[in-house]
C-alpha cells in the first residue's frame, strides 16, 4: 500500500464522504474511489459500507484505520523532523576561537564542512580577556572557550583541545637563560594580568592567584589582547603565562618562552547559549564528538 493511498483510506475514515475527502486531498473525487477498491481488492474485504446517502468504515476498516494511525502519524512526523532540520543546516554558523585555536580543531571543522556544505561557516577570534562577550552579544554562535565555564545561560560540550602554559619572558630576563620554570617563580615578578571582564575563576584556571607555596602572584600590566601582553613583556615590565600553541605561532626576537614544569593544563571546549542551540549547533557538537572518536 503506498503512503497516498493510506492517506486517502484515513482521510476518508475520518471524513466519511468522498466529495470531501477529494476536495480535502486536493484530488479528484475518481481517485479517491479507485484508491479505496484497490485497497479492498489488495485486502481481500470491504472496509467501508457505501449507500447513496452514507459511508461507514466496516468493523475491518475499523481495525485497520487504528492500525494505521499511529504508524502513519510516526511516518510523517519523521519527515517533518527531518525537512526541520534539512532547513535549519543550511545557513551560517560563526565559531569563535582564541588567536590560532582554530588550527587545534581543524578536523572537527572539516568534518562539519563535509556533512553541511550548505552551511557557511565563519571563523572569528574571541579575546581571551573577554571570552563569553562575543557569545552573549550573539556574535558567535559557538565558542571554543578553556574551561571551566560555569554559567547558567551556557551550554559546555565536549573537550575538544589541551595545551600545555609557557612563561614568556623578554630575552634580556633574568629567566630568560633557564631552561624551564616552575609555577614557583611566578611570584618573584609582577604578571601581566587581563584587562577585561573574564570572570576569575575561569582566569584562576589560567594563573591562579597564589603559587603552590602560598605566595601570592602580584598583578602587574593589564592587556586585552595576547599582542599587548607581547609588547609588555618584551618590554621587561612583567611576564606572561600564554597557552603553547600560541608561542608556537608567535615566535619573536624580543620574547623567550620556557616550560612551565608544573603548569596548569588549559582545556577547551565548546560553549553555546542555552536559548540559541540551534540544529546548526547541534550539529556542529556532533561532528567535534565524531571527530575526536578518529583521532
Amino acid at each position: 500500500m503506498e503512503l497516498r493511498d493510506i492517506e486517502i483510506f484515513l482521510t476518508l475514515a475520518e471524513e466519511l464522504h468522498f466529495g470531501r475527502t477529494a476536495e480535502r486531498l486536493r484530488v479528484s473525487q475518481a481517485r479517491v474511489s479507485q484508491s479505496i477498491k484497490q485497497q479492498e481488492r489488495r485486502i481481500g474485504g470491504a472496509l467501508f459500507e457505501r449507500t447513496s446517502r452514507s459511508v461507514r468504515l466496516t468493523p475491518l476498516g475499523e481495525r485497520l484505520r487504528d492500525r494505521l494511525r499511529t504508524g502513519y502519524g510516526e511516518i510523517m512526523s519523521g519527515i517533518d523532523e527531518a525537512a526541520a532540520a534539512a532547513r535549519g543546516q543550511a545557513g551560517t554558523l560563526t565559531v569563535g576561537t582564541m588567536a590560532t585555536q582554530y588550527q587545534a580543531i581543524a578536523a572537527v571543522l572539516d568534518l562539519f564542512r563535509q556533512r553541511h556544505p550548505q552551511c557557511e561557516l565563519r571563523l572569528r577570534e574571541i579575546l581571551p580577556t573577554d571570552p563569553l562577550g562575543a557569545l552573549r552579544a550573539g556574535r558567535v554562535d559557538i565558542g571554543l572557550l578553556w574551561l571551566p565555564i560555569r554559567e547558567p545561560d551556557l551550554v559546555v560540550g565536549p573537550v575538544l583541545h589541551t595545551e600545555k602554559l609557557v612563561l614568556a619572558v623578554a630575552c634580556d630576563h633574568r629567566l630568560a637563560g633557564r631552561d624551564s620554570v616552575e609555577m614557583e617563580d611566578l611570584g618573584d615578578y609582577p604578571v601581566a594580568f587581563p584587562d577585561g571582564p573574564i570572570p576569575d575563576y575561569v582566569w584562576e584556571a589560567h594563573t591562579p592567584a597564589v603559587t603552590p607555596a602560598g605566595r601570592p602572584i602580584r598583578r602587574g600590566l593589564g592587556v586585552a589582547t595576547l599582542e599587548e601582553a607581547f609588547r609588555a613583556t618584551a618590554s621587561g615590565s612583567v611576564i606572561s603565562p600564554i597557552g603553547s600553541d600560541a608561542a608556537a605561532t608567535r615566535r619573536r626576537g624580543d620574547i623567550t618562552f620556557l616550560p612551565i614544569t608544573d603548569g596548569p593544563t588549559l582545556r577547551y571546549a565548546p560553549v553555546w547559549r542555552s536559548d540559541a542551540e540551534t540544529p546548526l549547533v547541534r550539529a556542529f557538537v556532533q561532528a567535534a564528538a565524531d571527530a575526536q572518536k578518529t583521532t
